[in-house]
């Protein structure tokens, strides 16, 4: 099977089986989004989504985050992963988005200028408050992508150039939900039977299955 005719079969199932897709990090605007995102690196969403409600009470805005000592931000986060570093990153990038104006601006050399926002994060920031097409990869989407063969899996940016390039530009804001969603309820990273998934049965090659079955 091409790889096109692989990706436009692997649309029409999860478009079935997630024909809404619901951002899963709690936000309400632009720059909350911005922070949960942020936060959500090696740290799960369901525990962002515990922390932020006390953060965001106090820190909702650029301005409310900026006035906020490091050390007290630490305070609210510190469940989350590499907590100390994100505390000072949220602190550093709240006074650049304040220093532009006060709200986040919606250019891709602004977001990827602001300290701890990597391209992964500006995509969905991009994507889910601005509706601009992006294809936000994370570790699930990077992992199914080679698992499907519809990448090689080398780097994050072949993996997205490569998606890009099989899934219809308008279909990106929500496939790269999608297929999030789809690994964390059927294709999870480890001890996964590829011969009983309702995608890698059929779309892993021989040679996948094989390789991971040995796992």
């Amino acid at each position: 099977m091409k790889r096109q005719e692989k990706a436009d079969r692997i649309g029409e199932i999860l478009d079935e089986l997630y024909p809404e897709t619901p951002i899963p990090l709690d936000h309400t605007d632009a720059y909350t989004l911005l922070v949960a995102v942020a936060l959500s690196a090696q740290t799960t969403d369901k525990k962002v989504n515990q922390i932020t409600p006390a953060l965001f009470e106090v820190a909702g805005t650029p301005e409310q985050m900026a006035a906020l000592d490091p050390d007290v931000i630490l305070g609210y986060i510190r469940e989350v992963g590499l907590a100390p570093t994100k505390a000072k990153n949220l602190w550093l990038a709240a006074n650049k988005i304040v220093d532009a104006g006060g709200e986040i601006i919606p250019d891709w050399e602004f977001l990827e200028s602001l300290p701890g926002i990597g391209h992964k994060t500006a995509s969905v920031v991009m994507s889910q408050a601005f509706g601009v097409p992006a294809f936000a990869v994370d570790t699930h989407v990077h992992r199914l992508a080679e698992r499907w063969g519809l990448s090689n899996g080398t780097t994050v940016e072949r993996t997205e150039a490569d998606l890009k390039a099989v899934f219809p530009i308008e279909t990106w804001n929500d496939r790269h939900l999608q297929i999030i969603f789809f690994g964390r309820e059927y294709c999870p990273a480890r001890r996964h039977d590829l011969t009983t998934c309702p995608i890698c049965s059929w779309a892993a090659s021989k040679k996948k299955i094989r390789e991971e079955s040995m796992r």
